[in-house]
């Protein structure tokens, strides 16, 4: 009970003191899939269906959850990582062990972030891990600042369009996951992305007809995957992104 609150407590704090704002340039807007912690489902279905219209996600993995079972779904292979790699998709860093970051000190997310982006240097030395993804979408009011100097952003689970001016080790992300949003509230976010010119970003895990509690049907990647075509707007890594807003 006091480690979830310890945990709540440190993200809405992290929400408040921006460790690296950056305001948007006026831009079109532009949408960006995300999934974490290593479904085999979202390497493959997640991925074709991403590459059918045009578009690449980023994968934020965890090093110790490669190839293993969990309750939900098995973890992609490293083959499974080098073919995102050489598809164009990204490849997102969590801690290693999946551990919060709200229960790391200094050293220890240190040697975390060591320990990922050596296992990926080893599955393919042309892999680097740029962006982070806060592990269960809780951040850490004492880590932004030093994720701030490893990574170029690093993404919660705090809902809606980042526009106007942004923090980049708090970027908001807005769930598709089948029991949190239907389509309608997935054309919502779309509309709000398009009056605000902002940024939209989505974060799931498996891609199946029965997913678990933290994934989507085909069909709702699908839609939003339609419903940015209809927009006219582009579907792009987080990297990607950032390239375009300047940061």
């Amino acid at each position: 009970m006091l480690s979830a609150l310890n945990g709540r407590l440190s993200n809405r704090l992290a929400r408040h003191f921006s460790a690296a704002p950056h305001r948007l340039p006026a831009h079109a807007p532009m949408v960006s899939f995300t999934f974490d912690d290593a479904p085999d489902s979202a390497a493959s279905e997640g991925a074709a269906l991403l590459e059918a219209h045009g578009g690449r996600g980023t994968f934020y993995l965890a090093g110790s959850l490669i190839d293993q079972p969990s309750d939900h779904w098995h973890g992609l292979s490293r083959d499974a990582i080098v073919r995102l790699h050489c598809a164009g998709h990204e490849i997102g860093c969590h801690t290693f062990s999946h551990r919060r970051a709200v229960d790391l000190d200094e050293s220890a997310m240190a040697r975390e972030i060591e320990r990922n982006r050596s296992y990926f240097h080893d599955i393919d030395s042309s892999i680097r891990l740029e962006n982070f993804a806060y592990p269960y979408g809780l951040a850490s009011v004492w880590r932004k600042p030093q994720l701030a100097q490893s990574f170029r952003s690093a993404r919660g689970i705090l809902p809606g369009v980042n526009s106007d001016v942004i923090d980049l080790q708090f970027l908001r992300a807005s769930p598709l996951v089948d029991c949190e949003i239907d389509a309608n509230g997935v054309d919502r976010y779309f509309d709000e992305a398009v009056a605000s010119g902002g940024w939209l970003i989505f974060y799931g895990h498996d891609i199946v007809d029965q997913p678990s509690p933290y994934g989507c049907r085909p069909a709702l990647l699908r839609h939003a995957l339609g419903a940015a075509e209809k927009r006219n707007m582009p579907i792009v890594t987080v990297t990607e992104a950032l390239r375009r807003i300047g940061a």
